[in-house]
């Protein structure tokens, strides 16, 4: 794909699922470099067009984006076969302790840390040093993450205020390069939605992903207010983590969080999966099956970004968007209390 294209154009051409690269960057637990090329394999092989990747800095201390870029040059794919997203805000660094401190326990057997770089200057380090740890491709579509956990690390107003010009000057840079015809497109990515409607206000975003807070779950009609104005806008949004970071499909982790089935909060999670788990045996529907038609099937979203861990996944990723879920079961999820 050219950089010269319009990026109206460019994001017509984004897929029902693209691909969620956590697991590239070893989240949760480490994953072979052979298992990553077939993950890679799969998804270009499965792709009805572009194969669109979603990635980030923070991935592993940039993990993610170094495994992309060596899987794609070793199973030799033209980058024009590609799109690559890369949430821009986190930069490699040295590992200095024995595990990374921007998210302790949680990424496995990386060789380095992350530190958080969010400015002018800061944003281009980072898109820099992500177009170097791809190699032979780049980002075409760029976005600053997790500015809501910026600002929540403010230790006063005044502190929070200086951290929102931060990421104004981090949009400047991003569509600063976007004029100079560098990337395509220009959007955000954050777990806080109310973030992203504030940004939304100050800086032009060609999309917006949306992460775990549209979800089977997790849904609030504010929320879809939100997503039809941004439609309205012709503004692209992509729903993210719409498993709550694994937990509603079988793992342990919601929204990246080890949970305690012995706290109060965590046996009502595991009481509201177990319900939920029990309709989906009833209708033989699998809960990821669930999850992805509600996250996908809410107005105004274009997309859905899924992560795997296994190739043989990639393509049953695929399918679930023309999975057809009965009005039947939505409606036992209503009786059980589990559907507003």
């Amino acid at each position: 794909m050219s950089l010269s294209q319009e990026p109206i154009s460019a994001l017509q051409h984004i897929p029902d699922v693209i691909f969620g690269t956590s697991s590239l960057g070893n989240l949760y637990h480490e994953v072979p470099f052979d298992e990553k090329l077939e993950i890679v394999r799969a998804c270009v092989q499965h792709s009805d067009g572009l194969a669109v990747f979603d990635t980030a800095g923070k991935y592993g201390a940039g993990l993610s984006l170094e495994s992309i870029g060596k899987c794609l040059k070793h199973l030799n794919i033209h980058p024009s076969k590609v799109l690559i997203s890369n949430k821009l805000g986190w930069f490699r660094v040295p590992l200095v302790g024995l595990e990374p401190t921007f998210e302790p326990g949680v990424w496995k057997g990386i060789k380095h840390d992350a530190v958080q770089k969010i400015s002018y200057e800061g944003i281009l380090e980072c898109f820099h040093q992500g177009n170097s740890l791809l190699g032979d491709y780049s980002a075409q579509l760029v976005s600053v993450h997790d500015p809501d956990e910026y600002l929540e690390k403010a230790i006063d107003q005044a502190d929070e205020e200086k951290r929102y010009l931060d990421i104004l000057e981090a949009y400047r840079a991003l569509l600063d390069l976007k004029k100079e015809g560098k990337v395509l497109a220009v959007g955000i990515g954050a777990k806080k939605w109310k973030i992203i409607q504030r940004i939304s206000q100050d800086v032009k975003l060609d999309w917006v992903m949306i992460a775990n807070s549209l979800t089977l779950q997790d849904h609030s009609p504010d929320l879809l207010e939100f997503i039809s104005q941004l439609a309205d806008k012709h503004i692209m949004v992509i729903n993210s983590a719409v498993f709550h970071g694994g937990f509603l499909v079988g793992s342990d982790y919601y929204n990246y969080q080890l949970v305690d089935r012995e706290t109060r909060q965590g046996s009502v999670l595991y009481e509201w999966r177990d319900k939920f788990w029990t309709i989906c045996d009833r209708f033989s529907i699998k809960p990821a099956e669930a999850c992805f038609a509600f996250g996908f099937g809410v107005e105004g979203i274009k997309s859905v970004a899924l992560n795997t861990s296994k190739s043989e996944k990639v393509q049953e990723n695929i399918s679930m968007a023309k999975r057809s879920i009965p009005k039947e079961f939505w409606d036992a999820m209503r009786d059980e209390g589990l559907l507003n």
